[in-house]
């Protein structure tokens, strides 16, 4: 009995390492695909992206597949046997910067999500990898992905590297005609201001400010927000990522 199982387990472990493509090896490998991608459409999702776990999978899944049809079609039609089995593959590469384009598009007034772009782009290849029997190779990169988008970020966080671009827009009583005071305020918190749009309004006696600044991807602005509402009479204050002025 053992020796029969025995010999049923080096049976299916010869299917999943076969060269050519057959039932055995195809699911092992779609559902080790679909897994991988989870993992890092899981990571993304806890980031707060639009796409995640179902997306990533997907990704991973088709490209996985699309790969098995580049060997697969060969294997089978005689009249192909010397075709190009990456003819098809090759496509995914090309066909997923759409989706990668999406997901940064969607992003409105500032170019965001090209880390999730990125991902999306490598889960695809981490997908054809699989499909094409580098299961190590493909478990090794998926875990290089996830030290790169968790470890990294948090070694960004501690050095406080990258910058991104604000928008601190707020409306005053009275017409301002000074604006060192809030320069200074900036300066002394270390935001660098880029420049800066201002709109009196005559009839209501207000001031509308908006300063477009250059900080930290980290900083805290609330400290920062609370400073500059103390310069003038503030009765609106507002901060954004996107110019909308």
């Amino acid at each position: 009995m053992l020796e029969e199982i025995l010999g049923f387990a080096r049976s299916g472990v010869d299917a999943i390492n076969s060269l050519e493509v057959n039932m055995v090896n195809s699911m092992f490998r779609l559902v080790l695909s679909m897994t991988l991608g989870m993992i890092v459409g899981a990571e993304r999702k806890r980031k707060g992206q639009v796409a995640g776990i179902r997306t990533f999978a997907l990704i991973s899944m088709g490209a996985c597949l699309s790969m098995l049809l580049s060997i697969y079609v060969p294997q089978v039609y005689l009249g192909l046997k010397n075709g190009d089995p990456g003819r098809i593959a090759a496509q995914v590469i090309t066909g997923i910067g759409f989706i990668g384009g999406g997901a940064m598009i969607h992003m409105k007034g500032a170019v965001r999500g090209l880390t999730t772009a990125a991902g999306i782009w490598m889960t695809a290849i981490i997908g054809m990898a699989v499909g094409i029997g580098m299961y190590l190779c493909s478990i090794g990169a998926t875990l290089l992905i996830l030290v790169t988008l968790v470890t990294f970020e948090q070694y960004e966080k501690r050095r406080k590297l990258g910058q991104e671009s604000k928008v601190i827009s707020l409306m005053v009583d009275g017409i301002v005609d000074d604006l060192r005071p809030y320069k200074d305020v900036l300066e002394n918190n270390g935001i660098h201001l880029s420049t800066f749009y201002v709109e009196y309004n005559y009839d209501n006696g207000t001031t509308e400010i908006n300063f477009v600044v250059l900080a930290h991807s980290y900083t805290n602005f609330l400290p920062i927000l609370a400073k500059v509402s103390e310069v003038s009479p503030t009765k609106k204050l507002t901060l954004s990522s996107q110019l909308d002025i």
